[in-house]
């Protein structure tokens, strides 16, 4: 008799402790959308942004949504010219821009242009770290200045202005930080050697700085995309055959199953951004690839083997000499399967640059 009355109460108090915890889990998960839901509602008018690499590319495709929603610019680029063309490109939609000749590469520059983004500004609210190099070629062919310049570029470069940012953005107890890392910078890829080595630094500087600044009030979002045209293929830098670099890498990314057009992407990386999510993996290929990565590593490292082997391979015209993309051009390259990358060059202010070149 006595173990039945037990059982009861042993059932009575599981069943209150089963409440007990639904309910915890219930006020857990109410106070997580009540979060979410601010993170949404944040806005971007009126608010200070910095983007380095923001006079083409990427970088000039999110100033263009950042304009479109009233934020106030700061565009850091090396290249004065393509600088000013986005200046007054994003002028002439009635967006407040500041345009910055800076390399990231050198932390009294950046210093400085933080700096002077706050005296016109008053404020940073918001920093794209989006500055970057391509170097593409075997490893043989690859110097140990291309990994210093790719190192200085993603990684230095994200550290140097994330230093300037930070202690403005604890002063006013909120900011948002976006890196724009790469699925190189998750797995390694043949012919990115330098590329993927300085993308992987600047994943783990995110994932590490994430968990430290977030009692700030700060939100870091660390992106990851997979191909994508921007247009950038025509002033990456080429290696050993560079037609044939030049070739496999434009029309791959050119492909529109492939690949995924950057107007598109830089509206992911916005909203991404709003929301303060901490990761963003863009295309499926890219989110299958970084799975199949962590998840069967073996596989994986079968499947580069097999994509190493289609690369081009040393021959008589190979060369550590480095060559732009659009001194690599061949008949595969421009080409109709190239023509959606080369419109999206034409767009985002590529071409403009290779015109100053020549």
């Amino acid at each position: 008799m006595h173990q039945g009355r037990d059982e009861t109460l042993n059932s009575k108090y599981t069943a209150r402790g089963a409440a007990g915890a639904l309910g915890v889990v219930a006020a857990a998960a109410a106070i997580a959308l009540l979060r979410a839901a601010k993170r949404r509602r944040y806005s971007f008018r009126d608010k200070s942004v910095v983007i380095t690499g923001g006079s083409r590319g990427l970088g000039l495709e999110l100033a263009r949504l950042f304009a479109k929603q009233g934020a106030h610019l700061t565009l850091i680029a090396r290249t004065a010219a393509t600088l000013d063309k986005a200046r007054v490109e994003l002028e002439k939609s009635g967006a407040r821009v500041v345009a910055i000749s800076c390399d990231v590469r050198d932390q009294k520059q950046v210093d400085d242009a933080i700096a002077e983004t706050i005296r016109q500004f008053g404020a940073i609210d918001v920093l794209v770290n989006n500055a970057g190099v391509i170097q593409v070629g075997p490893y043989d062919q690859m110097e140990i200045r291309d990994y210093e310049d790719a190192m200085a570029t993603h990684a230095w470069g994200a550290l140097y202005t994330i230093m300037a940012a930070v202690p403005h953005m604890r002063r006013r107890g909120s900011g948002r930080i976006v890196n724009i890392s790469s699925i190189g910078g998750k797995m390694g890829v043949p012919h990115l050697l330098p590329y993927t080595m300085s993308k992987f630094a600047l994943s783990g500087l995110s994932q590490g700085l994430r968990a430290e600044v977030t009692r700030d009030g700060i939100l870091l979002t660390a992106v990851y995309p997979g191909l994508m045209r921007t247009g950038s293929h025509i002033n990456a830098s080429f290696k050993g055959r560079n037609r044939s670099e030049f070739a496999w890498f434009s029309v791959s990314a050119g492909m529109p199953v492939l690949s995924i057009d950057a107007r598109r992407a830089a509206r992911q990386i916005v909203r991404a951004c709003r929301n303060g999510s901490p990761e963003l993996t863009i295309t499926p290929q890219a989110r299958l690839a970084s799975i199949a990565n962590a998840v069967l590593p073996s596989v994986m490292a079968q499947a580069l083997r097999a994509v190493n082997s289609l690369l081009p391979h040393a021959g008589a015209e190979s060369s550590s000499r480095e060559h732009k993309g659009w001194e690599s051009t061949s008949r595969w390259s421009p080409s109709p399967l190239t023509r959606f990358a080369d419109n999206a060059s034409v767009r985002n202010n590529e071409v403009f640059q290779r015109e100053q070149v020549r």
